[in-house]
């Protein structure tokens, strides 16, 4: 592996073993290739790395808790950490370590500006790999190495008074496998991620001990939304609470973690959502980059998505920090504002029995400009599914829902209201949805 240079930028080494004998010896092989090396950008000038360099030291911290996979917990606290600060939880590539990750990002010398605190978990096994394969890992406390960055997350509340509304986590490669994870194991934690060239949630499942999924690396696996939405849902079943917001980041020529993952992950999580699949915003922020927002058009969209034309897996450069923060909401000093909603209001009551509820829904125009055609996105609480409808037709029955107006009322004046509703069986739990969006923009809910 190729050694860190002085500075922000890293460049680890990404190679292909040529192994022709035995299973085991092929996965050693391609192991290797999870490494996310970062592309390096243009190397930053001595007195601008001399500015970027952490301030405070990296330390280790052990006996941090329940850690069945044996990780190794390394933490970033900056001379002037604030009060109730955020966390961001950094984890790294193959073949990497949480040392590297903070020696090669610049999210150390970035927590010196903003003042929140940074862990680093590192892994000790021999691929150097997260877990992002096993039954264990792929279900809420079901063992393996989200239970140990759980953990570590637990320690830095306690220890520092952390914001528990402010826990973010980041990765690349496997790392970006993991922050997947992580957010949905434990949505309730996390308050949103950033993915470099990942992969979606259970994509890379396996149940014969295998860490490597050539399928999904491959970019062979598809699914419908609902199915990758229902793989997150089912990581933490019962959970009804609000989802992390996830921001993914791919290069078009990855030849690691192939590019159709890009547009998986995309499905995933807009369905986890409940948004539309059709940007709410498209932009370059910089050239040969397209970005697409989902269900919201701001910095805070739930669902922000880079593609970077013409670059490999490798696509990790200086200065895409500073992006993950402003989608964080770390940026600047206080909490992270709150993805601004459009111009709608949905009110939604409902009356429920044993096993049956009926929803009625009020959908408002806040806006200045008519509505012509909509679409409102909401996701049912787990055990619902809808059994009959009126005011619109609704698809699919479970999970991320969406309801489509009637030939009546596709049209909602500024100021004016649609009334719908539906009928739908439950297994207990009779809330109503607690997000709605109008045309792939989030509505205010009450």
């Amino acid at each position: 592996m190729r050694t860190f240079a002085d500075g922000p930028v890293f460049t680890p080494v990404h190679r292909r073993a040529t192994v022709v004998r035995a299973l085991l010896a092929l996965l050693a092989a391609l192991l290797p290739l999870l490494a996310a090396g970062v592309l390096a950008a243009p190397a930053a000038s001595a007195s601008a790395r001399a500015e970027a360099a952490p301030t405070a030291a990296l330390t280790e911290v052990t006996n941090f808790g329940a850690n069945p996979s044996n990780l190794q917990m390394y933490l970033y606290v900056p001379d002037n950490v604030t009060p109730n600060p955020a966390v961001v939880v950094a984890v790294h590539y193959c073949t990497g370590s949480g040392p590297a990750m903070f020696n090669g990002t610049e999210y150390a010398s970035l927590a010196d500006r903003y003042g929140f605190i940074v862990v680093y978990p590192s892994v000790t096994r021999a691929s150097k790999c997260f877990d992002v394969s096993s039954p264990q890992a792929l279900r809420r406390g079901g063992g393996s190495d989200p239970v140990g960055i759980k953990s570590m997350v637990d320690w830095v509340v306690r220890t520092h008074n952390a914001d528990t509304g402010r826990i973010f986590a980041t990765g690349i490669s496997s790392g970006a496998m993991m922050t997947n994870v992580l957010l949905g194991v434990y949505p309730d934690v996390f308050a949103a991620g950033a993915a470099f060239a990942g992969v979606p949630f259970g994509c890379f499942a396996t149940t014969d001990g295998s860490e490597w999924n050539s399928a999904c690396a491959n970019g062979t696996v598809t699914r419908t939304p609902q199915q990758w939405g229902d793989l997150v849902r089912g990581a933490y079943p019962g959970y009804t609470g609000p989802r992390p917001r996830m921001q993914l980041w791919h290069g078009t020529e990855d030849d690691v973690l192939r590019y159709p993952n890009f547009n998986e992950m995309i499905k995933q999580w807009t369905n986890v959502h409940g948004v539309s699949q059709t940007p709410a915003a498209t932009d370059s922020p910089q050239s040969g980059w397209t970005r697409t927002r989902y269900g919201g058009t701001g910095d805070r969209a739930p669902v922000e998505a880079v593609s970077l034309q013409g670059v490999g897996h490798n696509l990790y450069a200086y200065g895409m920090a500073s992006r993950v923060l402003t989608f964080f909401g770390l940026d600047r000093s206080g909490p992270a504002p709150q993805p601004q909603p459009g111009a709608c209001r949905v009110t939604v009551t409902t009356n429920a029995w044993n096993t049956g509820l009926t929803a009625s829904v009020t959908v408002s125009n806040t806006g200045t400009t008519a509505i012509n055609g909509w679409k409102l996105g909401f996701t049912l609480p787990a055990g619902q599914t809808i059994t009959g409808g009126w005011g619109a037709t609704y698809a699919p029955s479970s999970g991320a829902v969406t309801a489509t107006n009637v030939s009546y009322n596709g049209t909602i004046a500024p100021g004016a209201s649609v009334s719908v509703g539906y009928q739908a069986n439950h297994g207990g739990n009779s809330a109503a949805p607690a997000a709605f969006t109008l045309n792939g923009a989030a509505c205010t809910a009450r």
